[in-house]
């Protein structure tokens, strides 16, 4: 039986991880198309830092992120003395460390569509004098869909499995930072937790597998209207 406080872990790893893939989506999607269309000085520098986090240690990156984002940071002493803000020790922080750790995922699966795009029927519809606005909007980004609905569930079974980066950046607080991965941590340094870390981790293993099937099913899909099966 699944209690409250478990429950709540489950509801804050879900809003962390869509809280994730909703704000890293754009970023992602514009690193897509530029990485798919242009040809520009440093683009090989900027495909390999946009990977990173794929090959570096996660703790590195939520040091990075301590860095960046932290209250002796540049940005992070930006937000809190211009707006008020700070993510540390907050969910928000969490969300960001999982979305920086998603976005390679995200950026490939999209970048991926993109260049499956027949540039010619843009083309066409320029010759017809349609402008740039209104090519994306009905036929790169129609086209894109399958690619971006692809990455967006990724970087969700990403976000939800998100450890190193999280625990480095904002802690492990219950009730705040403390999602699926972490709450399993924790539980393992407790005697006789074994009942709940076999809930918790069956939740977690559920809810990646269902997000990978998604994908799976999404490319399979995507295959089969280009012509052919995956």
């Amino acid at each position: 039986m699944i209690t409250g406080p478990e429950w709540a872990i489950i509801g804050l790893s879900l809003k962390i991880s869509f809280a994730a893939v909703a704000v890293t989506l754009p970023p992602s999607f514009l690193l897509a198309w530029l990485l798919a269309r242009k040809q520009f000085f440093g683009k090989l520098l900027l495909d390999g830092v946009v990977h990173l986090p794929l090959v570096l240690p996660p703790v590195v990156v939520g040091w990075m992120l301590l860095l960046l984002l932290g209250p002796r940071g540049p940005l992070g002493s930006a937000l809190e003395q211009m707006f008020g803000v700070t993510v540390m020790f907050r969910w928000t922080g969490a969300a960001i460390a999982a979305g920086v750790m998603a976005m390679p995922l995200m950026v490939r699966a999209i970048r991926l569509s993109i260049e499956t795009i027949d540039q010619r029927l843009e083309q066409a519809a320029a010759t017809l004098g349609a402008r740039p606005l209104r090519i994306f909007a009905t036929i790169t980004l129609p086209l894109a869909l399958p690619g971006i609905v692809t990455a967006l569930v990724l970087g969700f079974a990403r976000s939800l499995g998100e450890f190193g980066a999280t625990i480095t950046f904002v802690s492990n607080i219950p009730g705040e930072t403390q999602t699926l991965p972490l709450a399993i941590y924790a539980a393992l340094q407790m005697p006789g937790s074994d009942a709940v870390v076999f809930r918790l981790a069956c939740i977690s293993i559920l809810l990646s597998l269902g997000a990978l099937v998604a994908s799976e099913a999404l490319t399979r899909n995507q295959s089969k209207r280009s012509g052919y099966v995956v």
